[in-house]
């Protein structure tokens, strides 16, 4: 059974600058604070040889599973930058409902190289059905299904902040979901 601080929990999205996401990840860690920060491995170039390193998707943002009242006194107490990312109508902190952050983490979590990181427009979605996916390494996460570079893929978009592509997803493996 959760506790009563559980239930309380929610996910802010943070914009943290100058590609600071590692640092804040480690200080929220050592305060038992959970927090995601979306990965994704990149080929570079180091002193000539080709390396794969796993980086940060989305630079400057980190999103943290937190009580309201401990994600102030953490703002309060860190020297660290971190800011929440506004909600433009209501100028309000955006909150990430649960179900749509297990659907961004179960994709942005497999640090796969293939994942496409887009604009978060609403609007760029629109023409897809909403999906599950029902097996495979995404399994459990709901999205919009569309084509992006000639692929079938579900994209998981939290609005205003970021949205990501899955790798193709074949059609079997795919339910509609009726809202």
């Amino acid at each position: 059974m959760e506790s009563k601080s559980e239930e309380n929990k929610v996910w802010y999205a943070l914009r943290v600058t100058y590609n600071r996401e590692l640092k804040v990840k480690s200080d929220l860690e050592a305060r038992g604070i959970d927090s995601f920060v979306p990965m994704q491995y990149k080929c570079m170039v180091r002193e000539g040889r080709m390396i794969k390193k796993l980086v940060p998707s989305v630079h400057n943002l980190i999103f943290v599973n937190i009580e309201p009242a401990r994600m102030a006194e953490y703002k309060a107490s860190t020297a660290l930058p971190v800011r929440y990312i506004m909600n433009q109508e209501t100028h309000k902190p955006i909150i990430v409902p649960e179900r749509q952050m297990k659907s961004f983490i179960a994709v942005a979590g497999t640090h796969d190289e293939q994942l496409i990181y887009l604009d978060p427009n609403p609007g760029d979605f629109s023409q897809g059905d909403r999906v599950r996916i029902l097996g495979g390494p995404f399994e459990g996460a709901e999205g919009i299904f569309v084509r992006v570079k000639g692929d079938r893929r579900v994209v998981v978009n939290i609005p205003g902040i970021v949205a990501v592509a899955t790798t193709f997803i074949h059609p079997s493996l795919i339910e509609r979901i009726n809202q």
